[in-house]
């Protein structure tokens, strides 16, 4: 009976022209990569490469360790700021400075706590690197923080991501809270757009309306769990939905994409929340999914290693267990293959020569790299 009521479900949203179907899951025989294993680690969460190829990991219990890939070895960073573990929140994302190998600055992303909970936060700091495998930071500064805090533990997001001119760009959870993703004097459920120090960046689009309004790029946001640019420089991000409804989403210069307003999902008390067809005001996503895929991360894939891949858009899925892969043409967007590799996979990055690395979630999750077969 179950198989019956997917079914219809599935059929309803055909004809609406509006389910994003996601095709048949590979077997691991049929992974069109060779996966292999560098380091394992306790709840990792992000990597980040060094211009050494060296790799740093973050753990979400509040450790940053450097990975060497050729022995294969982890070393410790000291330094970390405390974070706020517990539910989803922990150390989070890690980010290089685009001066980096001038300047040593790195960013970090974390839970912290404070009044009423815990909320985001994004420090920068200088990095040392030892002859022993390991460093530490020093002069470490809180540059940005959530404007308010919850209990709870969920939904923190706080990807980090530069562009060209230098700017950083953090995806903003709204940390369960739904209401202040449309709250235009609250940062929670939102694209922020920054200056490298932190500050509001003169060109968003809410620069003149208030300090919390300066900062922000796009609203409407849930759990925004990964950003890239494609080659023609725009911001893809993707972005868990409540009882179905994760999106891949295109962003816009000061467009709100409907959170909690709109949404392809239910609420998992089984509430319904109008889909997007009925706000023509609100951005709609490019690609959703019911089922959901549980996105974690995501990259648009810029090398040549996997040719057929180039601008495709690769997310790391923890529901799905393995990569998803959307084509995108133009300003549109469709699944093309499911890989599963058996795990939760929580972060992606591409590396400088085109191989893709991912991290398994979770206590003893790897280190992954996946070159061509």
């Amino acid at each position: 009976m179950m198989h019956l009521r997917l079914s219809i479900t599935y059929a309803l949203a055909l004809v609406a022209g509006a389910l994003a179907v996601p095709s048949q899951p590979l077997n691991t025989r049929q992974q069109p990569f060779k996966s292999t294993a560098i380091t394992t680690h306790a709840e990792p969460w992000a990597i980040a490469f060094l211009p050494d190829d060296r790799v740093l990991v973050t753990e979400r219990r509040g450790n940053l360790r450097l990975v060497d890939p050729t022995a294969k070895t982890a070393g410790t960073i000291t330094g970390v700021p405390t974070v706020a573990y517990g539910g989803q929140g922990g150390l989070h994302d890690v980010a290089l400075h685009p001066q980096y190998a001038d300047n040593g600055i790195i960013y970090l992303s974390y839970a912290e706590s404070g009044t009423g909970g815990a909320g985001g936060a994004v420090a920068r700091a200088k990095l040392t690197l030892d002859a022993s495998g390991g460093g530490a930071l020093s002069e470490l500064q809180v540059i940005w923080r959530h404007s308010q805090k919850a209990s709870g533990g969920l939904q923190f997001a706080c990807r980090l991501l530069f562009d060209s001119e230098g700017a950083l760009w953090i995806s903003s959870g709204e940390i369960n809270q739904m209401t202040p993703a449309q709250d235009m004097k609250s940062n929670l459920g939102k694209v922020i757009k920054l200056y490298e120090n932190g500050t509001a960046y003169a060109g968003n689009p809410f620069a003149s309306q208030g300090e919390v309004q300066a900062q922000i790029w796009s609203l409407g946001h849930r759990n925004p769990l990964g950003i890239d640019w494609d080659a023609q420089g725009r911001l893809w991000e993707v972005e868990m939905g409540p009882m179905g409804g994760d999106e891949l989403n295109l962003i816009k210069s000061g467009a709100n994409y409907g959170w909690p307003v709109v949404s392809e999902g239910r609420h998992y008390d089984g509430r319904t929340i109008p889909n997007h067809s009925t706000r023509p005001d609100i951005e709609p996503p490019k690609a959703f999914w019911v089922p959901v895929i549980s996105p974690a991360g995501l990259i648009i894939y810029k090398g040549s290693l996997f040719p057929d891949w180039t601008g495709n858009a690769i997310i790391s899925a923890l529901g799905a267990q393995g990569l998803v892969r959307a084509t995108i043409t133009g300003d549109t967007a469709k699944e093309a293959q499911r890989i599963s590799m058996g795990k939760r996979m929580r972060g992606i990055r591409e590396a400088k020569d085109g191989s893709i690395w991912v991290i398994e979630d979770g206590q003893g999750g790897r280190l992954l790299k996946l070159t061509p077969n």
